[in-house]
């Protein structure tokens, strides 16, 4: 019950940061006649390595908090609700990089008029969204493989 709770609201908020995003590049087609184009090199550059670090630092960042000892302790000392929290937490965080990655884009596209900035930045964070996408059935797995048993211990 509790891991369709969980895995759900994990779920929608991937899903509205990824319409998010998409409006954003929707926006800024429809309001490219508006932009003022001016160039900003030292912008351009902070702007691909702001998206470049969050892009990495998504992937690291998830595979770091999912990594296979650190879960089995979770589900060792905290167990399934543990092990549920901290899927949740951690794909709220990965989503919110990615949202943060398309902001980014999205306010360089306002301050340059180059809409490049939105659309690459988008692309990005659609791919991290997709990244973090939690399913039902690897969460099912992940409580499966790391929660310890109390019949299964043979010190008991």
């Amino acid at each position: 019950m509790e891991l369709a709770r969980r895995q759900k609201a994990a779920a929608t908020t991937v899903i509205g940061l990824l319409v998010a995003t998409l409006l954003l590049s929707v926006v800024s087609l429809l309001g490219k006649n508006f932009f003022r184009q001016q160039n900003n090199p030292p912008l351009d550059i902070a702007v691909r390595i702001a998206i470049l670090v969050l892009g990495l630092g998504s992937i690291a960042w998830r595979r770091t908090k999912f990594s296979t000892m650190r879960l089995r302790d979770i589900g060792s000392l905290q167990g399934a609700h543990g092990l549920l929290s901290t899927l949740e937490r951690t794909t709220l965080q990965i989503a919110f990089l990615g949202a943060a990655i398309a902001a980014i884009g999205f306010v360089a596209t306002l301050l340059t008029g180059n809409d490049f900035y939105t659309y690459g930045a988008g692309a990005i964070a659609v791919a991290v969204l997709l990244y973090c996408y939690p399913t039902k059935s690897s969460w099912r797995f992940a409580i499966q493989r790391f929660v310890a048993k109390p019949d299964n211990n043979p010190a008991a």
